[in-house]
Formats: C-alpha cells, sequence, structure tokens
C-alpha cells in the first residue's frame, strides 16, 4: 500500500492523506484536493516522485499559485517533518499491527492520524498538539486576515 500525506510544517497538522494500492497521482490528487478545502498554502514542498512532477500534480498547484518546492535527489532530511511523521506512524501503529485487509489498514491510520493530530502532544510544540497549534494559528490568521497579512503557509 501506499499512503501519502499532506501536513502544515509548523504546526505538524496533518491536513489530509490518502491510502491507494497503486502509485499512480490520482490518489496524491485527490489528497491534495482534500487538503485545499482546508486552506490555501503559499508553498508545497514535496520529494520528486512521479506523482508530484506529473503533469496533473503540478498543474493543480499552479492553478491555485502556490509555490512548488521540491527537496533534493536523494535527500531525505529536507522533507524532515514528514520523514518523521512516517517514522511516528511505523512504530506507533503500522508494525504493531496485522492488517488482514486494505480496509482495515484504512480504518487503523485513520484512527491513528485522529489521534496524531488531536491528543498526541509534540516535544517540538511544547507539548501541544498539532491540532492546538494549527488551529490556533488559523484562528489568528482570520484575524490577521482582516488587517491585511497571513500567518503561516502549509506543505506536505
Amino acid at each position: 500500500m501506499y499512503l501519502v500525506a499532506i501536513m502544515d510544517w509548523y504546526s505538524r497538522y496533518v491536513v489530509a492523506w490518502q491510502l491507494s494500492n497503486s502509485l499512480d497521482v490520482s490518489f496524491c490528487l485527490e489528497a491534495l484536493d482534500q487538503a485545499l478545502t482546508v486552506a490555501t498554502p503559499e508553498i508545497f514542498n514535496s520529494d520528486q516522485g512521479t506523482q508530484f512532477t506529473s503533469t496533473q500534480f503540478v498543474s493543480r498547484l499552479q492553478a491555485e499559485t502556490i509555490t512548488i518546492s521540491m527537496d533534493g535527489r536523494g535527500r531525505a532530511l529536507d522533507n524532515i517533518f514528514v520523514e518523521r511523521l512516517w517514522r511516528s506512524l511505523k512504530y506507533e501503529e503500522v508494525y504493531l499491527k496485522d492488517y488482514e485487509t486494505v480496509d482495515q489498514a484504512h480504518r487503523s491510520i485513520a484512527s491513528y492520524f485522529t489521534f496524531y493530530n488531536q491528543e498526541r502532544p509534540h516535544q517540538s510544540l511544547k507539548y501541544r498538539t498539532p491540532s492546538e497549534l494549527y488551529y490556533g494559528l488559523k484562528t489568528a490568521a482570520k484575524e490577521e486576515e482582516k488587517a491585511g497579512s497571513v500567518l503561516f503557509s502549509l506543505s506536505p
């Protein structure tokens, strides 16, 4: 199975995610469309996978006038926040379960992301949850937007 997650870098909040049994662009576009219903980032960062360099994916970002940033080849640390998310997901969820079906994996991963966003405190966030920080930012951003500025950006 393949998993894509779109994360706000500042808060570590998983804005959208999708699971697929094939590594094509469609499930990545679904996650992107879901994320764009929540927020429109200034910058979208990803690795150089073919899904993210595809015409469909790049065109979708360009249509929203989002700046595209891609990690250097072989530079996993360029996208350290998502790499850390994958590590947490594997060790706190996937390696502990024996999924029998894709539906079971999907439900279990969905529960994990709810836990990750809303209940799991992060040391790097001063022991706040991603949800606390993300929605606090969105509330502050709405107030600042009225004054004409933007406070945050979203990246995968």
